[in-house]
C-alpha cells in the first residue's frame, strides 16, 4: 500500500474515533446517567456492603473514598443488602459523631445500638444503620433522608446539634454540591426559606454533565469498587492515628455565632423548617430528634463558651428555641447534650471515644423503645 493510502486510512479512523467519542459525550450530556451507573456495584454481591456511607480524608490509607454522590454511597452500604425479614430497621442521620471519627464500625452508635439486642413486640431484632455524614447540615440529611425512605425503615432517629441549624450551612455539604437537583426539590416540593438562585445550587451545564465533565466522578466510582476489595480484606474503613490533638479546653472569649451576637439567636435564624420538612416525609414513620452531647469545658473563658463551636447564650437559647419548637410540633424530642462526661469526648466538641458512644446508645435504645411503643423490652438472647 502506498504511503498517501496509509495516511488516508489512519486520517479516516481518527475521525471515526473522534466522532464516536463526540457522540459518545453527546449522549452522556444528554441523558446524564451517572445516578444509573452510581447503583452499579460489587458491594452486597461480591463484597460485603460496608456499615457507613463512604467518606475518607486519606484513601489509600483508609481503603475509603468520598464520593459525594448519593447513588454509589448508598449501593455500597450495608443497607442495599436484602433484609432479613426479623429485622426492625432503625436509620440513624447526622453529622460526623454519628459517621464515627475514630471509631470502629461496631463501636459507632448504629453499631452499638444493634448490640443491644433489642427485640419488637413482634419479635423483630433492632438493627441500627449508621447514615451520620461528615459536615454539620440538616438539608445534607434531609436530602439523605428523602433517598432511604425506598430501603423501609421502621423509626428514623435525627441526631442534631446547634451546628447544623444556622441557614448559611444547610448548602455547605460538597454533597448537595455535587448534585444540586436533589437539594433543589426538596427546597421547592417544602417551600423552604433557602434560595435556589444560591451559586452552591448552580445546576451543572451541558459540557459539565459530559463524559469529559463528569471525569473524576466517573473514576471515583470506579475507584470505590477497587477500596471495596481492600476494605473487605482488612476490615478498614479510616485512617486510625497513633495519635491526635484533643478537643480544646481554653477557648476564645469571641461571643459571636455565625455573625449573630447576644441575644440576636431567634427561631428564624435556625433551619426548624428543615426538620418539619423532615417530619413530613416520614409520615406515618416514626422520627426520633435527639440534641446529641457536646463537650463542657472548664478551662479559659468556661463561663462565656461550652467548647470552641458554642458560646454558651447561643446553645442555651437554640436548646430553648428546639425544646419549644418540639413541643408545638408535636415531635418525639430528647435532649442529651450534657449526658457524656468530658472526658469521654475525643478531637472535637462532638465526637466521642467507644465508652462515650456506648452510654449514649443506652441512652438512644431507651428513646427508641419509647417510640416504638409501650410493649418493646431490651434484652439479648
Amino acid at each position: 500500500m502506498k504511503p498517501e493510502a496509509d495516511l488516508r486510512s489512519v486520517g479516516r479512523i481518527l475521525w471515526k474515533a473522534a466522532g464516536l467519542y463526540l457522540a459518545a459525550n453527546l449522549a452522556f450530556g444528554l441523558l446524564d446517567p451517572l445516578p444509573f451507573l452510581g447503583r452499579i456495584s460489587i458491594y452486597n454481591t461480591l463484597v460485603p456492603g460496608r456499615a457507613r456511607l463512604p467518606y475518607a480524608e486519606d484513601p489509600d490509607l483508609a481503603y475509603n473514598l468520598s464520593v459525594d454522590l448519593i447513588e454509589p454511597m448508598l449501593a455500597s452500604h450495608e443497607v442495599s443488602a436484602p433484609p432479613p425479614s426479623d429485622e426492625y430497621r432503625v436509620f440513624i442521620l447526622g453529622d460526623s459523631s454519628v459517621w464515627g471519627f475514630l471509631l470502629h464500625p461496631e463501636q459507632t452508635l448504629a453499631g452499638q445500638l444493634s448490640q443491644q439486642g433489642i427485640r419488637l413486640p413482634d419479635g423483630r431484632r433492632l438493627r441500627a444503620y449508621n447514615f451520620g455524614y461528615p459536615v454539620m447540615s440538616l438539608l445534607k440529611d434531609l436530602t439523605l433522608l428523602d433517598s432511604l425512605r425506598s430501603y423501609s425503615p421502621d423509626l428514623v432517629i435525627w441526631m442534631v446539634s446547634l451546628e447544623a441549624f444556622p441557614y448559611d450551612k444547610q448548602l455547605a455539604s460538597a454533597l448537595l454540591q455535587s448534585q444540586p437537583e436533589a437539594p433543589r426539590a426538596l427546597i421547592q416540593a417544602y417551600s423552604l426559606p433557602i434560595s435556589l438562585t444560591s451559586p452552591e445550587l448552580a445546576l451543572p451545564s451541558f459540557w459539565e454533565r459530559t463524559i469529559v465533565g463528569r471525569r473524576r466522578e466517573l473514576a471515583d466510582l470506579v475507584r470505590l469498587q477497587l477500596y471495596g476489595v481492600m476494605w473487605a480484606a482488612t476490615g478498614i474503613d479510616q485512617h486510625y492515628p497513633d495519635a491526635y490533638d484533643l478537643r480544646s479546653v481554653n477557648l476564645t472569649d469571641d461571643l459571636r455565632f455565625h455573625g449573630m451576637e447576644p441575644p440576636d439567636l431567634t427561631r428564624s435564624a435556625l433551619a426548624m423548617e428543615v426538620l418539619a420538612a423532615g417530619d413530613q416525609m416520614l409520615d406515618d414513620i416514626p422520627l426520633v430528634i435527639i440534641n446529641e452531647p457536646i463537650f463542657i469545658s472548664s478551662g479559659q473563658n468556661s463561663h462565656l463558651r461550652y467548647n470552641d463551636l458554642y458560646p454558651r447564650w447561643a446553645y442555651d437559647e437554640y436548646r430553648r428555641l428546639l425544646a419549644d419548637a418540639c413541643a408545638e410540633e408535636g415531635w418525639a424530642c430528647h435532649d442529651y447534650w450534657d449526658a457524656i462526661a468530658p472526658d469521654e469526648f475525643t478531637n472535637t466538641a462532638i465526637h466521642l471515644t467507644p465508652a462515650g458512644t456506648q452510654a449514649l446508645a443506652r441512652l438512644v435504645g431507651q428513646a427508641v423503645l419509647k417510640a416504638a411503643g409501650p410493649s418493646g423490652e431490651a434484652g439479648g438472647e
